[in-house]
């Protein structure tokens, strides 16, 4: 694993860095005076020139190992960090590939004269790169650490990797203790003197015993400090009128404070809610990293990846011989277990069944350790031999060819992904042509993200000019109306300093119907000419068969046009007990009409629980929860799901 990435100018000026773990700034100080001032590693015209990173040898300081990367025309330093122990086979290409990200996307900026800030958001691209790069190899485990016993300086001890470390005195900056004087910067312990300690205590060693009763009483030492004692807090207390019990307000260092008034109630309407949303708390959104815009006006979500993968394509058309064929990344190395069953298989020969059985079976036991559940991994893999029975094989390369279009092929019709367009054309024709609002239902399991992922799909909405009415349904859970509350007041202040369409949150409170609190909400934006409503409901397990059943009085009531499942990525294969149970919840006329997986940005064997759902219950994937900003949503794109099932 990586300790840390900077990205700098030749005259030592940091333009992005991300770091795992603390550094000193020695290290990049005597690596730029090492190599690039006093020319002690290599001759400067060799590190001038933009070669791999492979090409340049490690510098090596401390217990790290240095590598990097160089572009010359921009004079840019890219340096990995990482400790020296470790065999990290993928930091050159990491390199390599963030080099040539970075120099796309932010070069313009460089360029410019006398720039010594780069404004760029490149953490996505980055940490897209990494976990790439760190599936498609075999990284080798953290050897263990070597640590000094302090008590024995001739004895070591051996610290496993998994088990979290000691804190490092002087790094962490916690809570001083009463007691402890200023923290040492030294990292090693103050080495015992050879003099032994005289018998008789020298002048200011002597130790001073506490106070007792016998001293200053404590009825002084408190008018000393200038604090009331209890008894003149009682009286004070009993001179005014008697007051009820007070709320209890807790600060931002956890303590308890008393004396505050304000109710802690904030789901009752009051007058402060009419006051102007302040800009300042809100960061603007990038709407260009997230879509792109038709010729018709209308916002598209980008697929997950693509930017990415276009961009290292383009900068490697040149140096690949066949960049259609050979994806980069895990795309490029990913098939070679399951085509490595195939080399039995001679050139120019049609496949029969009886050369698949081997293939498939390996394929199957590959899609069943990346969480896909054994059904909908036999259906895949029963789309594959359909597709290759009866093609006729060529060289050894054109194996992964075949089973790459085939894999995509059967996954294209499994997924049946519905793109963020034809959303966005329902809503237009039922607005058109019914003259109602369009609503939306987020249904899904406890904690799962629905709240979070309706505020993305809010975003994604207003991209595309259309008003938007969200109803607080979640009646049951604390704070499920102060959460709306506060995405849609920063949804209302995005949209003002974007001119997008107007944003409104309608709620009711705790306590009360959630489905009665639906129907007023589409009734109320039918009256006031709002495009889409967005209704939040209360998470439920979905084996309890008492909440799963207002799900039916809901639909009834609400009549949503698309009702929508949150599922995470973190759930496994419980993942298809859960979309059927709330598949069949609505009743016999209703189901679910999409899923959208959220944390997908938290696990790498998304895919399987994406699989999974679908294959359950013949519903597509609409959306993916990629982050924690607003614009955080993408569709789904076959590629990028192959490349992830078969790495």
């Amino acid at each position: 694993m990586l300790d840390g990435f900077e990205i700098l100018t030749t005259s030592g000026v940091v333009l992005w860095s991300k770091s795992y773990a603390p550094l000193s700034s020695s290290l990049i100080n005597g690596f730029i005076k090492d190599v690039f001032i006093e020319e002690k590693i290599i001759p400067s015209s060799a590190a001038a020139d933009d070669t791999s990173a492979s090409q340049h040898p490690s510098y090596k300081k401390e217990k790290y190992t240095l590598r990097w990367a160089s572009a010359k025309d921009l004079g840019l330093i890219f340096v990995a960090v990482y400790q020296s122990l470790l065999h990290l086979s993928w930091v050159d290409k990491l390199l390599d590939n963030i080099r040539l990200l970075f120099v796309d996307l932010y070069g313009d900026q460089v360029r410019k004269p006398h720039s010594t800030v780069v404004e760029c958001s490149f953490d996505d691209y980055f940490d897209q790169q990494v976990k790439e790069l760190e599936q498609s190899a075999d990284a080798p485990q953290r050897a263990p650490q070597i640590v000094r016993n302090h008590q024995d300086p001739t004895t070591t001890l051996e610290i496993d990797s998994a088990e979290p470390l000691p804190p490092i005195p002087g790094l962490l900056s916690g809570r001083k203790s009463p007691t402890s004087a200023a923290p040492s910067t030294d990292a090693t312990p103050t080495s015992t003197p050879d003099t032994s300690r005289p018998n008789t205590p020298l002048n200011g060693h002597l130790l001073s015993a506490k106070p007792g009763r016998g001293g200053t009483s404590r009825r002084a030492r408190k008018a000393a400090s200038g604090k009331p004692s209890a008894v003149e807090g009682l009286k004070e207390k009993s001179v005014g009128k008697a007051k009820g019990k007070q709320l209890r307000r807790w600060d931002a260092d956890g303590m308890a404070d008393e004396d505050g008034d304000v109710p802690l109630d904030y789901s009752a309407t009051s007058d402060t809610d009419s006051r102007p949303v302040s800009s300042a708390g809100v960061e603007p959104a990038d709407m260009v990293a997230s879509g792109t815009r038709t010729s018709k006006g209308q916002y598209i979500l980008k697929d997950l990846d693509d930017e990415v993968h276009s961009i290292l394509q383009n900068a490697n058309q040149k140096k690949e011989e066949s960049a259609s064929s050979k994806p980069t990344g895990v795309l490029g190395s990913s098939l070679g277990a399951i085509s490595g069953l195939f080399r039995n298989v001679i050139g120019g020969k049609v496949l029969t069944k009886q050369d698949l059985e081997k293939p498939m079976k390996g394929m199957e036991d590959l899609l069943l350790k990346k969480n896909v559940a054994r059904e909908a991994a036999v259906r895949l893999c029963e789309g594959v031999e359909r597709e290759l029975i009866g093609k006729k094989t060529g060289s050894f390369e054109s194996i992964d060819t075949l089973l790459r279009a085939s894999l995509s092929t059967s996954l294209t019709k499994l997924l049946t992904p519905t793109t963020s367009l034809s959303l966005l054309t329902s809503i237009t024709t039922t607005n058109s042509t019914h003259h109602r609002p369009y609503t939306i239902s987020i249904v899904g399991v406890n904690g799962v993200g629905k709240s979070t992922s309706l505020s993305k799909l809010a975003f994604f909405l207003l991209q595309n000019n259309l008003s938007l009415l969200i109803a607080a349904c979640d009646t049951f859970r604390s704070g499920a109306v102060e959460q709306l509350r506060v995405h849609a007041r920063n949804l209302k202040d995005l949209s003002a300093r974007e001119r997008l369409a107007k944003i409104e949150l309608y709620e009711k409170g705790y306590g009360k119907d959630a489905a009665h609190i639906a129907r007023d909400a589409v009734a109320y934006a039918k009256d006031n000419h709002f495009d889409v409503v967005l209704i939040d409901t209360a998470g439920r397990r979905h084996n309890d068969a008492r909440l799963m059943s207002s799900l039916e009085k809901f639909a009834d009531l609400a009549r949503p046009d698309k009702i929508l499942m949150v599922g995470e990525a973190l759930v496994g294969t419980d993942s298809v007990m859960q979309a059927r149970a709330f598949n069949t919840a609505f009743g016999a006329k209703r189901g679910l009409d999409g899923f959208i997986i959220s944390k997908c940005d938290t696990v790498g064997e998304m895919v399987g629980v994406l699989v999974s759902m679908v294959h359950a219950t013949g519903i597509p994937v609409v959306f993916l929860g990629v982050g924690q900003h607003y614009g955080d949503l993408r569709t789904v794109n076959g590629g990028n799901v192959v490349g992830l099932l078969m790495s």
